[in-house]
C-alpha cells in the first residue's frame, strides 16, 4: 500500500517470543532469531487502517527500518504519536525530513506493584505526559489508545501472541507469516466495528470489502491492492 491518506498515527511495539523466552536464550543460540520479539505497527486513527507493521528485535535498527517503511506509504504530512522508546526519535526525523511532521511521545506512569504480589492485568496508569519532539502536535490527538487497543486485537486473533499458553511460535518465519496474514485480513476483509467498513475501504485503497478468496487470490497472483 502506497501513497495513503493518513493524517494521524498511533505506534507501538507488541511484545511476543520465538522458541523461547528471552531468560533461556543460551550463547549458543542464534538472538536474532529466538526470544523475545516485537511487532511493530503502526495504526491510522481515523480509519483504523495498519499501513506498516515489521516483526523483528526492539532496537534501533529495527526503529529505523519500520520508520522509513512507514513514510514511503504516506501522501500527506502526518501527526504521529509514539511511546517514550528512545529509538524512535532519530528515525522519525530523518524519515519525514523532506515533508515534516507532527511529531509528540506519550510518557505514561504507572502505580508500584508490592513486592511478592502476582498480577493478571495490567497496573493502574497514575500519569501521562506528553512531550513534543518534531514540528506542531495537537495536544489532544497526542494518544495511543488506538494502536493498544489494536494490540488486543492481535493477541484474540492470533494464537501465537496469546500469553501464558503453548501456542508460541518456535519458528522466526511461521511467526512472520502468521502476522502478515493477520494484518491482510484486518485490513481487507474484517468490518471494523468502528468504521463499519474494512479499514482499507475507510482509507480508499478498496472500494469493497474483500472475502478470503479475494485476499489469497490477490496473494497468489501477486498483485498489489
Amino acid at each position: 500500500m502506497i501513497n495513503l491518506p493518513c493524517k494521524r498515527l498511533e505506534l507501538d511495539e507488541l511484545w511476543a517470543f520465538i522458541q523461547k523466552k528471552q531468560r533461556h536464550v543460551k550463547d549458543s543460540d542464534d538472538a536474532s532469531r529466538v526470544g523475545d520479539m516485537w511487532t511493530w505497527v503502526a495504526l491510522d486513527s481515523d480509519t483504523k487502517l495498519v499501513p506498516s507493521f515489521l516483526v523483528a528485535k526492539r532496537d534501533a535498527a529495527s526503529a529505523d527500518a519500520f520508520v522509513h517503511d512507514l513514510a514511503s506509504r504516506l501522501r500527506y504530512k502526518v501527526q504521529i504519536t509514539t511511546d517514550g522508546l528512545r529509538a524512535y526519535v532519530d528515525p522519525v526525523g530523518d524519515a519525514f525530513a523532506d515533508r515534516g511532521v507532527d511529531y509528540a511521545q506519550l510518557f505514561k506512569s504507572y502505580e508500584i506493584e508490592p513486592a511478592g504480589s502476582g498480577r493478571y492485568s495490567p497496573p493502574r496508569v497514575t500519569g501521562i505526559e506528553r512531550i513534543p519532539v518534531y514540528g506542531s502536535p495537537v495536544e489532544e490527538l497526542v494518544s495511543t489508545s488506538y494502536v493498544e487497543r489494536q494490540n488486543l486485537t492481535v493477541r484474540m486473533g492470533v494464537r501465537r501472541y496469546t500469553r501464558l499458553t503453548n501456542g508460541f511460535s518456535k519458528k522466526l518465519e511461521n511467526h512472520c507469516a502468521a502476522t502478515a496474514l493477520h494484518f491482510a485480513h484486518y485490513n481487507f476483509v474484517r468490518r471494523h466495528q468502528t468504521t463499519r467498513v474494512t479499514p482499507a475501504m475507510a482509507a480508499g485503497v478498496a472500494k469493497t470489502m474483500w472475502s478470503t478468496d479475494d485476499l489469497l487470490d490477490a496473494a497468489l497472483d501477486g498483485v498489489r491492492p
